[in-house]
């Protein structure tokens, strides 16, 4: 008896596979995926500890399925489905209502052709949004590999990924074009230290920028324009209790309640007398963070002032960009000192590459970075 259910999935190719929708969050399927452990009990995540705020992530569904996702949107780019064959789970892949792939049945070359069509010869069938590869990554185990254009050669992976346009290559370190998955979700966030941020939603040609601003807008506002927060949280952070040290901070820094909005990366504290936003947190979900997971990748950009009047597209700064670019557009002098945080340090048994971040007050903003100086959050005050 397998300790795996069977997972009986459908094709949808440039779009998905089974609950697997290109262009989905990074943080969306993962939390999907902690609801359903009972059908995916094994998950490994892939990323370059150095570098994982910019680089992409691999989600390893074991045994059958890899997921891609872009290195700064973190979005669904690439699903591969492997181990047709491994029967833990057991496998049924469907198209269109046709059984491409099961435990008693193998795909093959010829079936791909009388189903897909024809395509350009090769070591791979491609078609628009998905291909068909007949190496299973196995290198030099002395295999007698069948001679491409063998009709009963067996398919071991299948990759889905984006429609391109004509003539354009499947780039994995592309991100992902705007598709109906990300409608309603957030494309950007654009900051104006002392002021506040403008929240920018797909689809992004019709959809007009949300502006909030510290000590105008209000919890009522909130709720109105973003829905109810996922979590209300009534009293200071302790988290934040950090900040209190630091002579940057507003001399209201009594306390308050957060609105948390996970779903978009973002908290506002509240003054728990006047209502109104008085702190915005943005947050980047770096993988190896102690944070990584709790909050979606916020894609912000701080926004500094225009060089003349002329200037309609003053410089920015964005999530990506590294602390001390980030720290000489805020501060052009020496920066300003830092204090360490320990976000592990009640969690006895987790060992993070990135467990203690730096936090450092410039006037209105506090940024919070790795040691390999990633930013991973940044407070708006």
């Amino acid at each position: 008896m397998s300790m795996y259910s069977a997972l009986d999935v459908d094709l949808r190719p440039g779009h998905g596979f089974g609950i697997f929708e290109i262009g989905t969050s990074l943080w969306t399927l993962l939390d999907t995926l902690r609801r359903h452990q009972h059908v995916y009990p094994q998950i490994d995540i892939k990323y370059d500890p150095d570098a994982s705020a910019t680089t992409p992530i691999v989600v390893h569904i074991r045994p059958h399925i890899d997921l891609l996702f872009s290195g700064k949107h973190q979005r669904l780019h690439t699903i591969c489905i492997r181990k047709l064959r491994d029967p833990n789970p057991p496998v049924t892949i469907q198209y269109n209502d046709t059984i491409l792939s099961s435990p008693e049945e193998v795909l093959r070359r010829v079936t791909v052709g009388k189903i897909f069509g024809p395509t350009y010869p090769g070591d791979e069938l491609r078609y628009p949004g998905i291909w068909f590869s007949f190496d299973d990554d196995r290198i030099g185990e002395g295999l007698k590999i069948a001679q491409a254009g063998d009709r009963m050669q067996e398919v071991k992976r299948i990759v889905i990924s984006q429609i391109q346009p004509e003539g354009r290559a499947v780039d994995a370190l592309d991100e992902v074009s705007e598709c109906a998955t990300m409608a309603g979700e957030l494309q950007k966030v654009v900051v104006k230290v002392h002021d506040g941020v403008s929240l920018y939603f797909h689809p992004a040609a019709t959809t007009a920028p949300l502006h909030i601003r510290i000590g105008e807008t209000t919890a009522q506002d909130l709720t109105l324009d973003l829905g109810p927060p996922l979590r209300v949280h009534y009293q200071e952070d302790e988290r934040m209790k950090i900040h209190a040290a630091s002579s940057k901070l507003e001399p209201d820094s009594g306390t308050g309640y957060f609105y948390n909005y996970f779903q978009h990366g973002i908290d506002f504290l509240i003054s728990e007398t006047t209502h109104v936003v008085k702190k915005i947190v943005l947050h980047t979900n770096v993988p190896g963070s102690p944070l990584f997971q709790w909050y979606k990748r916020c894609n912000w950009e701080i926004e500094g002032m225009p060089e003349d009047d002329e200037d309609d597209t003053p410089p920015r700064k964005r999530f990506f960009d590294r602390f001390e670019t980030i720290s000489h557009f805020l501060s052009p002098r020496e920066p300003p000192p830092s204090m360490s945080l320990d976000r592990t340090a009640e969690e006895d048994h987790l060992n993070l590459p990135h467990s203690t971040t730096h936090l450092h007050g410039y006037d209105g903003v506090i940024v919070e970075a790795t040691d390999s100086s990633q930013v991973v959050s940044v407070m708006l005050f």
